[in-house]
């Protein structure tokens, strides 16, 4: 087993050469696992190096501790946008591995709550796995922004009904774990705290595979959908841009609903 992370960095790797399985595991407890410009260039960074790594065979990506797997871009992050309605400067475009070319398999041990960003790491994943006290949301609407990466994403892997409510409903209401199972955005569900351990077990799994058969096979189960969620991901800088309340409003919102209550779980 090696390990990489330096203390204090928003992100920390370990790979376990034996069964081939890495393991990128967001370490920002403190802030839920938000992601911030540094994480998100260590991110970018990992995923770049595993595409070179012939010890890597498959990749487990999680959450540090047991409140959040991920809840998006740090809203302490200052990321000033170009006057256009025609690009957005996103600093979680290329957080997920198909961002990067990486196309070794890649599951997901979410514990907590996922919400906004997470997305794009749960949506460039293969699967997901999910503990039972697992939440699901996304808070664009409710602070005045257009939720546009985010319901792509999910619209690759849930019915256009469950994405457009959660999409929607913003921070009033949470998707359960259970709730995720059973429409798909989750292809297990564990016990609490057996996430990782469940996802680390079917990893390795993977990873005891030819690689050439299974890389191929990742190829392969996107490309039917690629087209599709590249046209549509095109269009989402401008629609950010055009649909956004200026950042101002969004930190009024966000304020005045600090602290995460009135919403309902279903």
């Amino acid at each position: 087993m090696t390990a990489a992370g330096r203390p204090g960095s928003g992100l920390r790797t370990t790979v376990d050469k034996d069964t081939g399985v890495a393991v990128l595991t967001l370490d920002r407890p403190e802030r839920h696992n938000a992601i911030d410009l540094e994480t998100a260039a260590q991110l970018s960074a990992a995923w770049r190096e595993f595409r070179f790594d012939e010890a890597v065979r498959a990749v487990v990506v999680t959450g540090a501790g047991e409140a959040a797997f991920c809840t998006g871009i740090d809203r302490d992050t200052d990321v000033p946008q170009p006057n256009s309605p025609y690009t957005i400067d996103d600093p979680l475009i290329a957080i997920g591995p198909k961002a990067n070319d990486c196309w070794k398999p890649v599951i997901a041990a979410v514990n907590g709550m996922a919400c906004g960003g997470a997305f794009y790491l749960i949506g460039e994943a293969e699967f997901v796995v999910a503990d039972e006290r697992a939440t699901f949301f996304d808070p664009h609407t409710t602070y005045g922004m257009v939720s546009a990466y985010e319901a792509i994403h999910m619209a690759q892997r849930m019915p256009f009904g469950e994405v457009a409510r959660m999409a929607l409903m913003g921070t009033a209401e949470r998707v359960s774990a259970r709730r995720a199972y059973e429409t798909g955005l989750v292809s297990e569900l564990t016990p609490p705290g057996a996430a990782l351990d469940a996802a680390l077990r079917a990893a390795a799994t993977i990873a005891s595979f030819p690689t050439e058969a299974v890389q191929g096979t990742v190829r392969a189960l996107w490309s039917a959908k690629e087209a599709a969620r590249s046209q549509a991901l095109a269009h989402a800088p401008h629609l950010i841009t055009l649909g956004n309340v200026p950042p101002e409003r969004q930190a009024e919102l966000f304020a005045g609903r600090r602290g995460g209550g009135g919403f309902r779980t279903r």
